[in-house]
């Protein structure tokens, strides 16, 4: 019997290798990520990743961000935040650093930040508490900070839908995944993954704090947006 997909140890050792075959641009993400936060980090304030997992953005982001920005990195998973306890020491990363083992569904505990990052995280908290995750997020944010906000997305038309899913698992299996880990992967996911439309996620940051946000990334069913606010 198939079970739900989760972040515990064994996903944790091999988390990093998973994303680089699984996310499409993936690299390329972390790059724009690290060119947006270094936009909007402001020294003396706070830079969070939500649902940080194995610290890989922060590693990014480490040339790039002022040194007076402290990094915040928040996962559910204590498996994943030993990983990237070891990845961040073993790069000597230049930036104070605190890891935060909560789930995002408990609250968000967001102060004096400049940037918040959720990437690839808001589609596992569920659809009840994403207002009040959004909400916190914009409250703890001081004016003229930032939300990045990379997801994955549904199309509004089926047909459109279903043609977007098959080219991302085309992807996939270009990159070595098996039609029956692929199909294992999407049944794991299934009750745990729940990704919104282009236009909820943006009705979703506008309702709740944020006074403007645009797309500056796309790729078949994959969006990244950025949130001012």
């Amino acid at each position: 019997m198939m079970t739900d997909f989760d972040f515990g140890k064994d996903t944790a050792e091999v988390f990093d290798d998973m994303l680089d075959r699984s996310v499409p641009f993936y690299a390329e993400i972390q790059r724009m990520i690290g060119e947006l936060a270094g936009d909007f980090a402001v020294p003396g304030t706070n830079l969070y990743d939500l649902g940080c997992s194995t610290g890989t953005t922060f590693i990014g982001l480490d040339p790039v961000v002022p040194a007076e920005v402290a990094f915040i990195g928040v996962d559910s998973s204590p498996d994943m935040l030993k990983k990237a306890r070891k990845k961040l020491q073993e790069n000597s990363i230049s930036h104070t650093y605190e890891l935060i083992c909560l789930s995002l569904d408990d609250g968000v505990p967001i102060l004096n930040a400049s940037v918040v990052i959720l990437n690839l995280t808001l589609q596992f908290v569920r659809p009840l508490n994403r207002d009040r995750v959004i909400s916190s997020i914009a409250h703890g944010l001081n004016d003229g900070g930032c939300l990045i906000l990379v997801e994955k997305v549904l199309s509004q038309d089926s047909t459109i839908n279903r043609l977007f899913i098959k080219h991302y698992y085309e992807f996939k299996k270009r990159n070595g995944y098996s039609e029956l880990e692929i199909s294992q992967k999407r049944e794991a996911l299934e009750n745990v993954l729940i990704p919104y439309h282009l236009e909820e996620n943006r009705e979703l940051l506008l309702r709740n704090g944020f006074k403007s946000c645009d797309v500056f990334f796309r790729w078949y069913n994959f969006c990244g947006m950025l949130a001012l606010k």
